[in-house]
């Protein structure tokens, strides 16, 4: 696929952003152990960074963003023209697009591995551009959850409604407006995944499972139907193996070059 000129962007200053409004529940404080993950690892200086699927918000610390050169790619040209922080901004496809070896400190994939029908292609451009001791920083939906089944069942019409009906989002399905389509590769079963980073060179530093943001911010919406929800995934959790909660909707984790 033919890859946009880059198109320089001065970036704005940079806030804190965070899966929901609070800072307390368990997206937000898994985020910010990866943010101390990111701050002690990674060497003083300048930094560069690469976005994979990147678009109106980083959940990147504000002063890592502050000190470090931006690349943002996404293939949604909308998606792109919103990115307010990049220092450069591409419309191109991350599962094909490849830099120069060892260009970048930092490689960022947040909620987009999902929607790749060809992750091990974006994960070996990834290991590619990223530098020996290089951090890789991926936050995805767990397929095998309650909210993750739910999201390879239901038809794409049925998430666009949830979105303009529950989260009162009225540009839901616009262009360049989330939800996306999503695919669910194998590779993004998070012990697959993994392995896959494993075996491209990588060691693991930090890994989280977590309940989804989407239940605080239903409880909080649509209490009756949480209510539900919650009792459902108890009752699903009490019949399963091992100490599993279905709830457990989302991971984050980061992998260290060698």
């Amino acid at each position: 696929m033919t890859v946009a000129a880059a198109q320089p962007a001065p970036a704005s200053q940079p806030e804190l952003n965070l899966p929901t409004a609070s800072a307390d529940d368990a997206a937000s404080q898994s985020l910010l152990a990866v943010h101390r993950v990111l701050d002690n690892t990674l060497p003083p200086g300048k930094l560069a960074i690469y976005e994979a699927g990147g678009g109106s918000t980083s959940y990147m610390p504000p002063g890592l963003l502050g000190r470090s050169e931006i690349t943002v790619v996404d293939i949604d040209a909308d998606q792109i023209a919103r990115c307010d922080y990049a220092t450069t901004k591409r419309v191109g496809d991350i599962q094909t697009l490849r830099f120069d070896p060892g260009q970048f400190n930092l490689v960022v994939c947040f909620n987009v591995i999902e929607h790749l029908p060809d992750v091990e292609g974006a994960l070996q451009g990834f290991a590619e551009a990223l530098r020996p001791g290089g951090l890789l920083f991926i936050g995805a939906p767990n397929p095998h959850s309650l909210s993750g089944v739910v999201t390879r069942l239901a038809p794409h019409w049925f998430h666009v409604w949830y979105y303009r009906h529950i989260l009162k989002d009225q540009k839901a399905g616009q262009p360049g407006c989330a939800p996306f389509p999503t695919v669910f590769h194998p590779l993004v079963s998070l012990p697959r995944l993994q392995a896959f980073i494993t075996a491209l060179g990588f060691e693991p530093l930090y890994a989280k499972v977590y309940e989804s943001p989407r239940y605080p911010d239903m409880r909080e919406r649509v209490p009756t139907l949480a209510r539900v929800l919650d009792g459902a995934a108890l009752a699903m959790n009490a019949v399963l193996p091992g100490r599993v909660d279905v709830r457990h909707g989302d991971y984050h984790i980061v992998f260290r070059k060698h």
